[in-house]
């Protein structure tokens, strides 16, 4: 991305600058948020989303949050920061990034808890700007792994929208496919559009472009067919929360195409930070699924496709099993085959 979905304005008198994704691909536009409340609604009503992007979010808000907190001791303190965290904790249930950044946050005030209030602000805005930075680092790393995995020739499919939008650099599934085409190995991507609020179609189909990349944008449902016409060489998808067994929650729809391209023995492959990865979980069944507004299903653009009283399931994510992933593609290298003692290998190794 050359345009950058997150940054920071100024210094510790400044201000998170957001694209708000919502807009996209019509209009970009930015939004600048200076307090904790807009930051929770820029994160709930996916302005900023991507799991990476969202613990970014999640970590200059916290900042924005307690920068004018007025106590006399850190007890009172920390009691505030972890109001905050909690508020914020509250906008999105699934990707873990956003719990990881909080506790980051946490852990970084308490390593300083001896020194001046003051001082503990500068400090956990210095820890805000080096989550930025690492995941910057972390993206261009995991687009040189994953070009290792991309045959010269490769068309590739993807899912939702695991680019620079998602991050704070290149993109997860998306570095993947940036590094592969920079070595000469992407002739094409299918982009799927991913319904219900079509980051397929809006965000990555916009963000290949932007990069020259060819890009054919098809329907969800299409996707068995294509894979089974067009010699799909890959598919690279990204994810919100990898379990300790490797099963991996992304966007809804991921599930099913993991399926087809299995029974089309085309390899499929997910790219993630570590930070994506709970260790806590041991497998996808216990990974919270996010369920949303019934109005992202029967509204498109603003126009109503279902007739009003319907009853709407909406589920924001489902779970990949760790059997339909050939690879899980990471900043600190390829777990091949996941499964709980490779995942552990190379998350705490």
């Amino acid at each position: 991305m050359s345009i950058p979905t997150i940054e920071w304005e100024g210094g510790l008198d400044g201000k998170a600058k957001l694209i708000d994704q919502t807009l996209l691909p019509g209009e970009l536009k930015f939004i600048y948020c200076d307090n904790k409340e807009c930051m929770w609604e820029a994160i709930k009503t996916l302005r900023v989303r991507g799991a990476p992007a969202i613990g970014i979010a999640a970590a200059m808000g916290t900042y924005l949050g307690i920068r004018d907190v007025s106590v006399n001791n850190f007890n009172d303190f920390f009691l505030k920061l972890k109001e905050v965290s909690s508020y914020l904790g509250t906008a999105r249930p699934t990707a873990v990034n956003l719990f990881w950044a909080l506790e980051r946050m946490e852990h970084t005030a308490q390593a300083f808890r001896t020194e001046p209030l003051d001082t503990i602000k500068e400090f956990l805005f210095e820890e805000a700007l080096e989550i930025l930075g690492e995941d910057r680092d972390s993206s261009k790393k995991i687009g040189e792994y994953g070009a290792t995995l991309i045959p010269k020739g490769s068309t590739i499919m993807t899912y939702c929208n695991a680019g620079g939008l998602a991050t704070g650099g290149y993109g997860t599934a998306l570095a993947v496919i940036y590094a592969a085409k920079e070595q000469g190995k992407v002739n094409r991507v299918f982009v799927c559009e991913t319904r219900p609020l079509l980051q397929g179609a809006r965000l990555t189909s916009w963000e290949l472009m932007q990069a020259g990349i060819d890009v054919t944008l098809i329907c969800d449902n299409m996707a068995a067919h294509v894979m089974a016409e067009k010699k799909i060489d890959a598919v690279v998808v990204g994810s919100d929360r990898i379990a300790a067994s490797g099963d991996a929650a992304n966007k809804i729809g991921s599930y099913g195409l993991s399926i087809i391209a299995k029974e089309h023995k085309v390899p499929f492959y997910v790219a993630a930070p570590i930070s994506t990865f709970d260790m806590k979980i041991e497998k996808g069944s216990e990974i919270p699924i996010e369920e949303r507004s019934p109005d992202e299903v029967t509204f498109i653009t603003g126009h109503r496709i279902a007739p009003e009283g319907v009853k709407v399931y909406n589920p924001a994510f489902d779970v990949i099993p760790a059997e339909n992933i050939r690879a899980i593609i990471t900043e600190k290298g390829i777990v091949k085959e996941p499964n709980t003692e490779r995942v552990k290998k190379l998350v705490e190794g």
